[in-house]
């Protein structure tokens, strides 16, 4: 019998509350006592502490979000705010806690570990660059979002002969970038780990004009040095008229909304599960996440130190593809 806590963290991801559902009903099940905390460590630090049932998590596993909310605490970043937060745990004698999120997420549940809280990390970002997790969850659902666009937008480029600039989401990471890239058959992706300069991708879109194609799609990362709206500047200063014309369209925050996919529901479920089976065994202090096919523990001190590598092998795949 023990008192587990379950919280929400960063950006949120498609399938984040199929995780609180699993976690909740697998702890009920093993006679725990199980609590949200709403708003993410902003929460925590408030003490806004809530009993989670079987019927409160019912209903969810198809929605996107979560029911509990979630925040970018700055506070937890300082000494005063993880005392804070440290304390509203014991004063509510939970035995663990458990962190849905991605990277700034895992590192705010390291500093809580060095506290003495035992911590044990679900990894969620759609990013994909946390270390401990292949694809983290609401990875493919967001990839199927980018590449429905890019689809649709296929067919306005064509119809007035356009090139359109799609910017995705990944500040630091390239990754929804690259994958839609190749799935949506892109003329040529521009992420933040390889630089490209704009007179090679305008020289691109001359040769791509030359060999009368009727559009080309761009997929761009927003962190990209030069991203969509760069990009569209450069190419506007610089059109002779034997180029395309360019459109931009972000999609934002619309690859993280919507209904979680099949396969995200399924890796939700399978970490909330197992994130109750590791407690159970004593493990703490680490982040449970998806690699090659199982579901692995990664220390959370690793996943905070060590950055994620990049898939080369991908983006050389991207650029024969393109051809």
């Amino acid at each position: 019998m023990a008192r587990l806590a379950v919280l929400t963290s960063g950006g949120d991801a498609p399938g984040m509350n199929a995780a609180i559902r699993a976690l909740t009903r697998s702890g009920l099940v093993r006679g725990h006592d199980i609590f949200g905390i709403r708003h993410g460590y902003t929460g925590l630090i408030a003490g806004d502490v809530m009993p989670l049932h079987a019927r409160a998590v019912g209903g969810i596993i198809n929605r996107g979000g979560t029911i509990l909310g979630t925040t970018r605490c700055q506070a937890l970043k300082s000494q005063q705010g993880q005392r804070a937060a440290v304390a509203v745990l014991h004063d509510h004698r939970i035995d663990a806690l458990f962190v849905i999120g991605g990277n700034g997420s895992q590192a705010g549940a390291l500093a809580l570990a060095e506290h003495g809280i035992r911590v044990l990390g679900i990894s969620s970002t759609i990013d994909n660059d946390l270390t401990g997790a292949d694809p983290s969850i609401g990875v493919m659902t967001a990839l199927d979002v980018v590449v429905e666009a890019i689809d649709r937008l296929r067919t306005t480029a064509s119809a007035f002969g356009r090139a359109f600039l799609v910017e995705v989401m990944g500040r630091h990471s390239g990754y929804l970038a690259l994958l839609s890239g190749i799935a949506g058959g892109a003329e040529m992706i521009v992420l933040p780990e390889h630089d490209v300069e704009p007179e090679c991708l305008l020289a691109r879109l001359h040769e791509l004009r030359r060999e009368r194609r009727s559009h080309a799609i761009v997929v761009v990362a927003e962190g990209a040095v030069w991203n969509a709206d760069r990009l569209a500047d450069y190419f506007k200063e610089h059109n002779d008229g034997e180029s395309f014309e360019t459109r931009v369209t972000k999609l934002g925050h619309v690859q993280r909304g919507g209904v979680p996919g099949v396969f995200d529901r399924i890796l939700a479920t399978r970490l909330g599960s197992a994130a109750i089976e590791a407690f159970e065994r004593g493990d703490g202090h680490v982040l449970l996440g998806h690699l090659e096919g199982r579901i692995r523990m990664t220390d959370l001190d690793q996943v905070n130190t060590q950055a994620k590598a990049f898939p080369e092998d991908l983006h050389t795949l991207a650029q024969t593809l393109a051809r």
